[in-house]
């Protein structure tokens, strides 16, 4: 099944890891779709994509603002794989339904949760069982003290 990656945030925010992530993606010719909670914080990851470093550009779009399957980074807050990526990424306590065919499709999944939030990581921790279940090879990514991304599980 599908790689699933969970990133356990303490040290940044989702809109300080992400970015960098997407980057990594596109960098490996990979398509991303990024599926939000809320509509706000879609409209706060667009503006971000578009700003967070000068030398940059991470090409993407908004569900709705044109043709989602040409785009290769899409935000959305549906389900539906729009853009027909290869990773697909869960942020603000969005979760996709594990046993999902459609989920096979992908690359990896990645789920972005906040460890200062109890909810959310509750949450997460209920998603790597269910995730697990539905024979997704899943691991679990952790910062260290100096910022670097370990595998812990």
């Amino acid at each position: 099944m599908t790689e699933t990656l969970f990133y356990h945030l303490e040290r940044r925010t989702v809109e300080g890891v992400l970015p960098e992530l997407l980057e990594r993606t596109l960098a490996r010719g990979w398509r991303a779709q990024v599926c939000c909670d809320t509509v706000e914080r879609a409209e706060v990851l667009d503006t971000l994509l578009w700003t967070y470093r000068e030398d940059s550009f991470l090409p993407h779009a908004c569900v709705g603002d044109g043709l989602a399957s040409d785009q290769p980074i899409l935000i959305s807050m549906q389900r539906e794989l729009a853009n027909h990526p290869d990773v697909l990424f869960l942020v603000g306590g969005e979760m996709p339904v594990w046993d999902s065919p459609e989920l096979a499709q992908l690359s990896r999944i990645v789920l972005l949760f906040d460890g200062s939030d109890t909810t959310r990581l509750a949450a997460a921790r209920a998603a790597w069982k269910a995730a697990e279940a539905a024979g997704h090879t899943v691991t679990y990514w952790r910062q260290n003290a100096a910022g670097k991304w370990q595998k812990q599980a």
